[in-house]
């Protein structure tokens, strides 16, 4: 069986790398830099090895292209590609409907088609259906079904082939066909009552997280108010064993899911006349969180930042992967430049950024930890500066939340 699977970021190239053990697999992206690195055998992400890659490439089960024709003859094809948010921070299907376009101008036989790019309920049904039928000018009966991503990049424990997978089919057909896909690498499959089911699940997951995260950087501020610590009071309620879950506090939320998905369902909701408050308020606290920690760092240096040389350590979203976006490092920097800072950055997993490079951890007034990498030693971030301040909580002898 062939499996086109569209999108080769950190969703499509893992699943490519899953189902390239059992399918031949075409990958396909518009990224040419990428689908020749890919076609090398080069993986571009954290949680595929580019040996893995290179076997699949060397044996002919995988290979990625630019080139919509390329998946003309597949029996499946997986849509895996972003759901970012425009401009004014509202939910943007640009990538899908790509794909969509790309599957309907392309695919010559009916197949089955599984979403599993995170979306608003009723995408699948209202959005994906219609959009594939529209660009396709052949009389096809393809089959529907979502399975959300669930990738957590840069996370050990947990894979495609160990994570429980939600599926639901449009009929079941698809459902049954979506379930024998799947079940060649994944090891529990958890089929839900419907498309709308799984769409909102995805959401609600995340939406969650978010909130938890808000209300801990809210505690944040409260302990520091009351000259306590964050951390040692997190401990001690976690030493609960039921009805507490520990969430510690950041700089914000970063990566492709916590900062997105909550908006998705917010505004579901408010397009359908429920409230959202709760979820958009989570929001706000989290995007407020830089201001905090600059207005910290700015009250433990003279009350001025103007002409002090900042180092921002660690720009990645999260721990130990090269992915930048949405990262809570973006918002920290603006304030600083807002207040006259002069602002470098460093970090030992992603080397260039904004158009600028990393630095040297080194030789500066200030230093602001973001993120935290493994392989960074805590002593050389303290050796990096006369004043280290750490949102991480993972500095020992730095000021912190």
């Amino acid at each position: 069986m062939k499996v086109a699977i569209i999108g080769q970021g950190y969703v499509g190239l893992t699943i490519s790398a899953f189902a390239g053990e059992y399918f031949e697999v075409v990958g396909f992206d518009n990224n040419q830099r990428i689908v020749d690195q890919l076609n090398n055998g080069i993986s571009h992400i954290e949680g595929v090895e580019s040996s893995q890659l290179a076997n699949l490439v060397k044996s002919g089960s995988y290979s990625a292209s630019t080139v919509g024709s390329d998946i003309a003859d597949a029996d499946l094809v997986v849509i895996a590609v972003p759901t970012p948010l425009s401009k004014d921070r509202q939910p943007d299907l640009t990538f899908i409907e790509a794909a969509c376009k790309t599957i309907g101008e392309n695919v010559t036989k009916s197949v089955l088609v599984i979403n599993e790019s995170t979306s608003f309920p009723g995408t699948l049904r209202n959005y994906i259906k219609p959009a594939i039928e529209r660009y396709s000018n052949r009389p096809l009966e393809h089959l529907y079904a979502i399975s959300p991503e669930r990738v957590d990049p840069g996370r050990g424990d947990f894979n495609q082939k160990n994570t429980p997978r939600l599926y639901a089919g449009l009929t079941s057909e698809a459902s049954a066909k979506t379930r024998d896909f799947y079940s060649k690498f994944c090891d529990q499959l958890v089929e839900v009552s419907s498309p709308e089911v799984a769409e909102a699940a995805k959401l609600f997951e995340n939406t969650f997280r978010q909130v938890n995260i808000a209300l801990v950087n809210e505690f944040a501020q409260i302990a520091h108010s009351l000259g306590i610590s964050v951390y040692e009071t997190l401990d001690a309620a976690n030493t609960k064993p039921y009805g507490f879950m520990k969430f510690t506090p950041s700089a914000g939320v970063g990566g492709h899911c916590i900062p997105v998905d909550p908006t998705y369902l917010a505004a579901t909701a408010e397009k359908h006349g429920a409230p959202a408050t709760f979820i958009r308020r989570a929001n706000e606290v989290n995007l407020e969180m830089s201001k905090y920690v600059v207005d910290r760092v700015q009250a433990d240096n003279g009350g001025s930042l103007q002409g002090k040389s900042v180092l921002v350590v660690g720009v990645a979203y999260k721990p130990n992967v090269a992915d930048v976006r949405e990262t809570a490092a973006e918002l920290v920097i603006e304030h600083l430049r807002k207040r006259g800072a002069v602002v470098s950055w460093h970090d030992d997993v992603v080397k260039s950024w904004n158009g600028e490079s990393s630095s040297l951890l080194s030789g500066a007034d200030i230093a602001l930890v973001i993120t935290k990498h493994d392989d960074v030693k805590e002593r050389d971030i303290l050796a990096s500066a006369p004043y280290v301040f750490d949102t991480t909580g993972k500095v020992a002898g730095a000021k912190g939340l």
